[in-house]
């Protein structure tokens, strides 16, 4: 079976999986199960891997756990993160399942076991909490520990089944997608919620290429509202593990979002010391300060949230908010989490943000932000995309690429919104590879095109009050119909002609019948 076809065999049986299982739970409310399970079959077969380290007369699965010295123990923890003794592993667990009374308070304890073993190592922060969602006592399973135990064995046994050949050659890459398309499509079929958590992987992939483009090597390189880490994972799928030196960094404020972050890290065979995902409010409890300055920076905050704003005084003596001399508004922190990472980003990077279009051309404290960026020679480029990419929301949103080493006093604007730029799709819209090479071009070059792309002087757009919205710049293609006012006189007065003369034949043949 070829790589490509064994993909699509998987996602099928994958997606079947999760609504076979769910029974009557909502598939919102019943992911955390499936993508849990996956992740524990994941770990459990790397930490295997690991440990039989290629020799094929070792069976780590059969082994004792008494025969586990505190040596293999201490060196398997410095190196994967955890530890996972043979009875714990997902395929003893999967194997016994539907017979076993107890399963769902021994999963919770296998759950605990393993982020325990990260304790007091540098590993810790990375593991702890990991199955916090993965929650085996949930009445979502059922109302009874035997209908808790059916759901859940039926979930191992699904899970267990799937064919990811051989891991070695492509079982990591094959986890990973697997994750990643379980989660779209409940990101999908979520609704609003679910572009909270997964940016599309084709805008993630032009977002990944816009923030490291003709960057040869980052130092590291972070989203500040990372959801579900979908955006890292494409800047490391789209360059060799080289470039980025340092890894992955990302905040995100909710629990469970941040949990699937960690655990799609580890499904893409990011080790727990090349990524540092943390839990907390970017905006007012920002993590990273001595990690800063980031080469590269990617984001798709949430669009006009409320947050504290000038409620809170001491906000404006922030570092990242100072410099402007205002704070976004408090209904609106789109520009606080924009400021927020050009305060992150270094001399020589780049941060690409997914921006509500409205920013771009509303006044007051918004403009007084983009007066401060305009001024002070840090945005790049605007690019304007097709409406009904992400998930949640059909609007047609801009991303914004600021720049702090940029060669002249101009911004480029880009309208990539028009039916070159995208492909129908029954749901959402899509970016297709071919698409994001066309803007990529343009973005490079920094060409003026017709109706698609222009570059304007920063004092032209002082002269604009600022605004920075590209259809104030890119003139629009006119779709309207071009008329030949003379063919259409003419063609008018032979159609006069012809009526007048109908109306001669008529009255002849009336005069006819009445004589």
């Amino acid at each position: 079976m070829t790589s490509t076809a064994q993909r699509a065999e998987l996602q099928a049986k994958i997606w079947k999986i999760a609504n076979d299982v769910r029974g009557s739970v909502d598939g919102w409310d019943f992911k955390q199960f499936v993508l849990g399970t996956l992740f524990y079959r994941f770990i459990s077969e790397n930490f295997t891997l690991y440990i039989e380290g290629g020799d094929e007369s070792v069976n780590y699965a059969n082994f004792p756990d008494k025969e586990i010295s505190p040596e293999i123990k201490e060196d398997a923890i410095k190196t994967k993160g955890y530890f996972i003794y043979p009875s714990q592993l997902f395929v003893k667990v999967a194997k016994t399942a539907n017979t076993n009374p107890n399963l769902n308070t021994d999963l919770k304890a296998i759950f605990d076991a393993i982020e325990s073993s990260a304790n007091g190592y540098p590993s810790e922060p990375d593991i702890k909490g990991l199955f916090a969602d993965f929650d085996t006592t949930s009445t979502r399973l059922g109302n009874t520990v035997e209908a808790k135990n059916s759901r859940l064995a039926a979930v191992l046994k699904s899970v267990a089944e799937l064919n990811f050949g051989n891991f070695e050659d492509n079982r990591i890459d094959l986890f990973g997608d697997a994750y990643e398309f379980l989660i779209s499509n409940y990101a999908a079929n979520a609704g609003k919620s679910g572009g909270e958590f997964f940016t599309p992987q084709n805008v993630s992939k032009l977002i990944a290429q816009l923030a490291m483009h003709k960057q040869e090597k980052v130092n590291k390189i972070y989203d500040p509202a990372a959801g579900s880490g979908s955006l890292l994972l494409q800047a490391k799928k789209h360059f060799d593990n080289h470039v980025i030196e340092e890894g992955f960094y990302g905040q995100e404020v909710n629990h469970t979002t941040y949990n699937l972050a960690r655990m799609n890290m580890f499904l893409h065979n990011v080790n727990y010391d090349k990524f540092n995902i943390a839990l907390g409010n970017t905006l007012l409890d920002p993590h990273f300060g001595d990690e800063k300055p980031f080469d590269a920076i990617v984001s798709n905050p949430p669009y006009s949230i409320r947050w504290i704003g000038d409620e809170d005084p001491t906000l404006i003596n922030d570092d990242r908010f100072a410099p402007a001399g205002v704070l976004a508004p408090k209904s609106k922190a789109d520009f606080a989490f924009v400021l927020h990472a050009l305060s992150y980003l270094s001399s020589k990077g780049r941060a690409a943000i997914v921006c509500f279009p409205g920013i771009f051309y509303r006044g007051g404290a918004e403009q007084k932000i983009r007066k401060y960026l305009v001024d002070n020679n840090f945005v790049e480029t605007i690019i304007s995309v097709a409406p009904n990419l992400f998930y949640g929301t059909s609007i047609a949103v801009t991303l914004l690429v600021l720049s702090k080493r940029k060669t002249d006093t101009k911004i480029q604007f880009i309208d990539a919104s028009g039916e070159d730029f995208f492909k129908k799709a029954t749901n959402n819209n899509e970016l297709t590879d071919a698409h994001i090479e066309k803007i990529m071009q343009i973005f490079d070059s920094k060409e003026d095109l017709p109706h698609v792309a222009v570059s304007v002087d920063n004092t032209k757009i002082a002269a604009n009050d600022y605004n920075l919205s590209v259809s104030s710049y890119v003139e629009a293609r006119d779709k309207s119909e071009h008329v030949d006012i003379h063919q259409l006189n003419a063609d008018i007065a032979a159609t006069v002609e012809k009526i007048n003369q109908l109306r001669t034949d008529i009255d002849h043949i009336v005069k006819e019948i009445e004589g």
